[in-house]
């Protein structure tokens, strides 16, 4: 019984029309990032940063307000925003993760609405989890290798995605976490693993080439797994509502957050390891 549960898992969960709809959205997508990180003014990257943070925010704010909790989304997505906007700042995003905190808490205040704890805990979900997350993409692209940096981080983290997509959808038979995401498997996993390691080494060899080969491994095994992590938190906080994506806008991955949920987690982590080991300053 256990073996045609997988199975069907297995067939649902790459149907060949999402499959094109996801390469075609690549095809798309993957050039005109490039120019946006390599060749587009700076502030260019800076807006696609914020813009996808007001998106990601506003998306976290509708999936739990159609599962019926209360929200507080615009001020969700305006106080996100200028969160992620801080780490443009050097020593800002304390300082304004503070004030929005303190925002946030005083909205009964202010608009003489009745005190919601559920909606002030959303908002506040959305300032850590999406824009504290996200903004480090800003302190990652003002390093001195900043754009292969930040294309090394998104191209181990996808390629690696779309290997554990195609393994586990092909091959998973043992679940990963099922109780939080029944389509991950223990197979897929473990090709985003060896895909993110393999892609690192490649594109560690390319992009940064004063990089240890033990250096530009090591950081693709930090991505593969805290990616891993980013999509399952991810998952719970779906799972909790009910939902099975948070939008529509990227064709053949959901929405947003949806497409940036392993980012979310592997751009501190790129960020830090870089930093920490003194491979970048």
């Amino acid at each position: 019984m256990g073996d045609l549960t997988m199975a069907a898992v297995r067939q649902d969960a790459m149907p060949g029309s999402a499959l094109w709809t996801r390469a075609l959205t690549a095809l798309v997508s993957v050039p005109a990032f490039v120019w946006v990180v390599t060749r587009a003014p700076g502030w260019v990257f800076e807006a696609l940063v914020l813009g996808l943070a007001g998106a990601a925010s506003w998306e976290l704010g509708r999936i739990f307000a159609r599962a019926g909790r209360s929200t507080h989304r615009w001020l969700g997505v305006v106080a996100g925003v200028a969160v992620t906007a801080s780490f443009r700042t050097p020593g800002g995003p304390i300082p304004a993760l503070a004030l929005a905190v303190l925002v946030v808490l005083s909205v009964p205040i202010w608009t003489r609405r009745a005190p919601s704890a559920e909606a002030v805990t959303i908002v506040l979900l959305g300032l850590t989890y999406v824009s504290w997350l996200l903004g480090h993409a800003l302190l990652l692209q003002r390093l001195a290798d900043g754009p292969a940096l930040i294309l090394f981080l998104v191209g181990v983290t996808w390629i690696g995605e779309s290997a554990a997509y195609l393994v586990g959808s092909a091959l998973g038979r043992r679940r990963l976490a099922p109780v939080i995401s029944p389509r991950k498997t223990v197979e897929g996993a473990l090709a985003q693993l060896l895909a993110s390691g393999a892609t690192a080494l490649a594109l560690g060899a390319w992009l940064l080439p004063e990089w240890p080969l033990a250096a530009s491994l090591g950081a693709g095994a930090l991505l593969g797994v805290v990616g891993q992590v980013g999509d399952l938190a991810e998952s719970v906080i779906k799972r909790s509502v009910g939902a099975k994506d948070t939008g529509g806008l990227v064709p053949g991955h959901g929405g947003v957050l949806d497409r940036l949920d392993s980012l979310l987690f592997s751009t501190p982590a790129l960020f830090y390891f870089a930093t920490w080991t003194g491979l970048a300053a």
